[in-house]
């Protein structure tokens, strides 16, 4: 059958890199949307777009009804997935179906059996696949599990048995820790997936994770596409990933690949899938799971393997034999891809919501990026905090991580805190520079990541730009003064006082003319010499102290943002009034982040200990914990459990004098 009209159940960055290829392909691209992306881009993309419920995903990309009823008021032919929400859902598959809809997925039967992870690895140890020591028993207490984990030994990885991504997942080091581990696993896994079933498995200590694409049709063709190594990692979820392997070799993907395609063909799969194992230090490998959807990852194998994934999957979908068999497939060259996320990798990764002041993706020249995201989108609390990808290819592994550093350095993302400088940073270490990265890598190699500290450099870039764009903009507008004459009167250059709040101390620095475009920035005794080259509503060429600098920034919410090749800085204008870190638990607990409340965990009048465990709130599909950072006296509550709260919100009070 031939589809002409696809309805893409999914949003964000995966949705409009479906649309595009939906419409490359000359077929018809229908979106769908909640209320909170009535303006989203991915609505715009598409050729027609239908609403389909509230915010909650609960309510509308997670609605098997309303996604089906959605598809047949649009006359869809067919429904892709994407990743995540219904697209590992056997019951949306099947739902599909029956309602006359070509699934572009694997069947049901397959997505069933490959998303439970218990059932899935019993199938894959019955058919002789290497498979990490564990426990995937029915008897789900706590005292079973716990005795579980004990007979496997500790450490040892607890893990949603039907979930991904990291949700549901957690390491326990010691016996202890095991009952809050496994509460927490499962209210997270419960909350995502709708079922709080667990499995437990040895934790390998630093192994890679490497992961196979494969590809099978109606016509018993199976093939697989090379290996990705995704080993680093946060939270258990991958941050940077990249084709091919630096380990693998010839032999090793052979071995590698027929495991794959064996796991595949023993339960009859269709479309894109991925197969993904722990490889160890001595090169043995052990099925972790089977992803029966598009990776987020695909990017990197397009780019090494020069196919379209997405259209792959729709020509299986239309009964299409494969257009290649596995001794077409080449691999050339090295790609890797950079997630990037709305979170605050000083705050261990804490998700962020609010408003993209600006957004400014790298020229496509050097890089690929696919982004769900525009400037003057709001980044909603409801949803994954993964706004962009940006994947570059290269002859060598080298080239490729060169071009993707300075890919990251000209993207431009301001209003809400982000990874991109984590990005850089991980990127340019001297272990990820030899290929010798494993899960390890974020808690060796990066750990105790805290804010940058302003420098001087800082100070006059944010001083600069701010003068040049407050004060000169809004006067030419208004006077049509020739730039060079800002700032000047008939009797001598005027002064400005450039003032910002950090950390709850107001920072004032003086910026005088001194020449055309020439400003010279008085921080304290000390003064910065700058001129500025170009100015326009959100970039600015400047000279600072003699170099040259390239700045991107915007005015939001009482903050100027700004970000250049080597760091991204917000600064609060003193008529914000911030609250600093350490003012949210010397008085008062503030909400680092929009959310529901999922428990309060301490009673008015009770004594706190620093470290003691005081909330827990579910935002962006991970349950987060907040701890006391000093001993205190809980004096008063103010939020409830499955209270939604907003970021900043006041949810406990604290008597500091009592503790």
């Amino acid at each position: 059958m031939t589809i002409k009209r696809i309805l893409i159940a999914n949003r964000g960055e995966i949705a409009c890199r479906i649309i595009r290829t939906v419409q490359k392909t000359g077929r018809e691209a229908i979106a769908v949307y909640s209320t909170a992306d009535a303006h989203a881009a991915h609505r715009q993309l598409a050729d027609r777009a239908i609403a389909i419920g509230e915010a909650p995903a609960s309510q509308s990309y997670l609605s098997i009804d309303a996604v089906i009823g959605a598809a047949k008021r649009t006359g869809a032919d067919a429904v892709h997935p994407g990743y995540g929400f219904l697209s590992e859902n056997a019951a949306f598959a099947d739902a599909c179906v029956e309602a006359g809809l070509i699934f572009v997925g694997p069947p049901a039967s397959a997505i069933a059996l490959m998303g439970d992870k218990a059932s899935a690895k019993r199938h894959m140890l019955e058919r002789g696949v290497p498979c990490v020591p564990g426990y995937q028993g029915n008897a789900q207490d706590d005292n079973s599990l716990i005795a579980a984990a004990n007979e496997i030994g500790l450490p040892v990885m607890i893990k949603a048995a039907a979930g991904g991504g990291g949700r549901g997942m957690r390491v326990v080091q010691d016996q202890a820790a095991l009952p809050a581990a496994l509460a927490l696993a499962r209210s997270e896994a419960l909350s995502a997936f709708g079922s709080d079933v667990l499995i437990i498995e040895r934790a390998i200590h630093a192994p890679r994770h490497v992961e196979v694409q494969i590809f099978a049709d109606a016509h018993d063709n199976i093939i697989h596409l090379g290996e990705r190594d995704c080993s680093m990692q946060r939270r258990h979820q991958k941050i940077i990933e990249e084709a091919p392997c630096p380990v693998v070799d010839d032999g090793l993907r052979e071995r590698m690949g027929t495991a794959a395609i064996q796991a595949a063909s023993a339960i009859g799969y269709r479309g894109a899938g991925t197969v993904e194992f722990l490889l160890d230090g001595e090169g043995e490998f052990y099925f972790l799971e089977m992803n029966t959807r598009l990776q987020v990852e695909h990017p990197v194998t397009e780019l090494i393997t020069g196919l379209d994934l997405v259209d792959l999957q729709i020509r299986v979908a239309e009964g299409e034999p494969l257009p290649l068999a596995q001794a077409d497939v080449q691999l050339r060259g090295h790609a890797m891809e950079a997630r990037l996320y709305a979170e605050d990798p000083a705050r261990d990764f804490l998700p962020q919501s609010g408003d993209v002041a600006y957004f400014k993706p790298a020229d496509a020249a050097l890089a690929r990026t696919d982004a769900g995201v525009r400037s003057g989108d709001t980044i909603s609390p409801f949803y994954d905090p993964m706004l962009a990808k940006i994947i570059a290819h290269g002859s060598t592994r080298d080239e490729a991580r060169r071009k993707l550093i300075r890919a990251l350095e000209c993207t431009a993302l301001l209003g809400v805190v982000s990874n991109r400088d984590f990005l850089v940073d991980a990127l340019r270490t001297p272990v990820f520079s030899a290929g010798e990265t494993t899960t390890a890598f974020v808690d060796s190699e990066m750990s105790g990541a805290i804010a940058p500290a302003l420098t001087d450099t800082d100070i006059a870039i944010a001083a600069t730009v701010w003068f040049a764009h407050e004060q000169g903009l809004a006067l030419a507008a208004s006077t049509h003064v020739a730039t060079e004459l800002l700032g000047w009167s008939s009797d001598a250059s005027l002064s400005s006082t450039f003032s910002f709040l950090r950390d709850d101390n107001l920072h004032s620095v003086v910026i005088t003319p001194s020449a055309a475009r020439r400003c010279t920035v008085r921080i304290g005794e000390a003064g910065i010499d700058t001129e500025i080259i170009h100015v326009d509503r959100q970039h600015a060429d400047l000279i600072v102290a003699d170099s040259r600098v390239c700045v991107d920034f915007a005015l939001s919410a009482n903050r100027l943002w700004f970000a250049t090749r080597d760091r991204t800085i917000g600064l609060a204008l003193p008529d914000s009034t911030p609250v600093s870190e350490d003012d949210e638990q010397a008085e008062r607990l503030r909400a680092p982040m929009h959310g529901k409340v999922c428990s309060v965990d301490v009673t008015v009048g009770q004594q706190v200990a620093k470290g003691d465990r005081l909330a827990v709130i579910e935002a962006m599909k991970m349950q987060h914990e907040i701890h006391a950072r000093r001993d205190v006296l809980v004096s008063a509550i103010h939020v409830n459990v499955d209270q939604q709260i907003s970021a900043d919100q006041l949810m406990i009070e604290f008597d500091t004098a009592s503790a």
